[in-house]
C-alpha cells in the first residue's frame, strides 16, 4: 500500500527518534511530580474524555501544538514559556516523536517524549487522572501562571 508513497508515516516516526529524547515509562514516571517538567498530552480531546491521562498533564491538541509553542503566534500558551522540559505523549508514541521533533526544530528546549505513549505508561500501571480533574488541574495551573505573570 506505499508504493508511490515517498516518505510513510513508520519513517517520519524513525527519523524522529534518531534526533529527540526518548524517555522510558519508568524514567517518565521519577519526573511526573517534578516542578522542573510539564508533560504535555497530545491526544485528541475524545481520547482524554475516554481514558484519562497522566496526573497534571497539560492538554495541548495535536493540531495547534506549533501554534501554542511560537511565542509570535496569537495562540502562544504561557505554559510554553517557562523554560521547563516539556515531556510529551500520545496514545502509542508515534505523534509525540514527531511533535517532540518538530517542537525542537523550532527551538523549545529541553523536550523529550515517552517511548510507547499512554498505552504504554497504562500497561506499566502508572498514576491516571480522570479528564475533569485533570482540567480542574489545569484551570488552578492556569491562574498561577496568570498571577505570576502580573
Amino acid at each position: 500500500m506505499t508504493d508511490g508513497m515517498r516518505v510513510t508515516a513508520k519513517s517520519l516516526v524513525a527519523a524522529a527518534n534518531a534526533e529527540i529524547t526518548t524517555l522510558s515509562v519508568a524514567d517518565a514516571a521519577t519526573l511526573k511530580d517534578s516542578p522542573d517538567h510539564l508533560f504535555v498530552d497530545l491526544r485528541d480531546v475524545r481520547e482524554l474524555e475516554r481514558e484519562g491521562t497522566i496526573p497534571n498533564a497539560f492538554h495541548s491538541p495535536r493540531g495547534m501544538l506549533e501554534f501554542w509553542v511560537d511565542p509570535d503566534s496569537p495562540y502562544f500558551k504561557p505554559e510554553f514559556g517557562t523554560g521547563k522540559t516539556y515531556v510529551f505523549f500520545c496514545q502509542s508514541g508515534w505523534r509525540s516523536a514527531i511533535a517532540t521533533k518538530v517542537v525542537q526544530d523550532m527551538g523549545l528546549s529541553p523536550v523529550a517524549h515517552i517511548d510507547g505513549g499512554f498505552r504504554a505508561w497504562c500497561d506499566a500501571q502508572q498514576s491516571q487522572q480522570s479528564y475533569d480533574d485533570n482540567r480542574a488541574a489545569n484551570k488552578a495551573r492556569q491562574k498561577a501562571v496568570d498571577k505570576a505573570s502580573g
